[in-house]
């Protein structure tokens, strides 16, 4: 027996449209309201929102009190989850508690490391990397089975995504990557910001050619530039992040009161550029500290209104 109904975003994708996803980061304070209000921007709009687990290794309310939120404002959230804060047993409670409120998106990840945080000498945990919890919540899922070997009589119904950077190096190697994390039982994928357009392309051809596409739904990251100074640091400063000069060179070519304007537009392109690209499911729009744009985004990328599915 399962404990939720199945998740709209997993509905959405299985009726052949293209997903659309956000993202909330929660506050640094206890300030729920903050959540709603993000909340209450993008959800129209948007099949799903993600809320951030402790991004950056910043303390934060809690993914899942966050979720809760916005479920009961008649939302879809995505629970992410990191493996650097709790163990095993603290995963899979967290997982329990989750589903007992209707919650049955979960994005695995592992989490940035503490040292880059606001508490740099906090012990992290790392009991299981972002593969084997996709295993774990698959194994609880499938098999109502806890990692000890207990079996529940109420499993949770859950749609299990991951993340992936096709930019990182060694390239080679992230296709391999990828089908590590859809064999471990990954349904959907939310990739890193995208900015160099050839080569998300090139992985997504190799994603085609090892047959991934037909296994794992594929969302691709947008986020728009507000600056041309956010472009500079997010390719010089932001590991696994590709920023092609063309980027910055284009910012730099607008008015400085229209940069912002501009990198809205090219978000919109790439959007609809990305719908042509053989194994792209959806879009996971990440406009960090910018929710405000999203309607205008998906609206101007002419994937509003959203479709309904039963």
């Amino acid at each position: 027996m399962s404990t939720t109904t199945p998740s709209k975003l997993e509905k959405i994708l299985a009726a052949g449209h293209f997903a659309v996803t956000s993202e909330c980061g929660p506050p640094r304070s206890a300030k729920g309201e903050l959540v709603d209000e993000k909340a209450r921007v993008v959800g129209p709009y948007i099949d799903a929102v993600n809320v951030t687990d402790n991004q950056t290794a910043v303390v934060r309310m809690c993914s899942l009190a966050s979720c809760i939120r916005i479920k009961q404002l008649g939302f879809e959230p995505v629970l992410q989850m990191t493996t650097r804060d709790r163990n095993r047993i603290g995963l899979q409670s967290d997982i329990l508690g989750a589903s007992s409120f209707g919650i049955n998106n979960v994005l695995c990840l592992t989490g940035d490391h503490q040292r880059f945080g606001d508490h740099p000498n906090a012990a992290n945990v790392f009991d299981l990397d972002s593969t084997q919890l996709i295993q774990t919540v698959k194994l609880m899922r499938d098999e109502g089975k806890l990692l000890s070997g207990f079996e529940m009589d109420a499993r949770p119904q859950m749609f299990i995504g991951a993340a992936e950077n096709p930019f990182a190096d060694p390239f080679e190697i992230r296709v391999l990557r990828l089908a590590k994390k859809v064999a471990a039982g990954a349904q959907f994928i939310q990739t890193q910001c995208i900015y160099n357009m050839e080569k998300f392309k090139l992985w997504m051809q190799q994603v085609v050619d090892h047959g991934l596409n037909e296994k794992v739904s594929i969302l691709a990251g947008i986020t728009p530039m507000k600056s041309v100074g956010m472009a500079k640091y997010m390719k010089s400063k932001v590991p696994g992040m590709d920023v092609p000069d063309d980027i910055i060179k284009r910012l730099q070519g607008v008015p400085k009161e229209n940069v912002a304007k501009e990198g809205i537009t090219m978000a919109v392109e790439q959007i609809q550029e990305l719908m042509e690209c053989p194994g792209v499911r959806g879009f996971h729009i990440m406009a960090i500290e910018w929710e405000e744009k999203v309607p205008e985004i998906v609206e101007r990328a002419g994937l509003y209104p959203r479709p309904k599915v039963d």
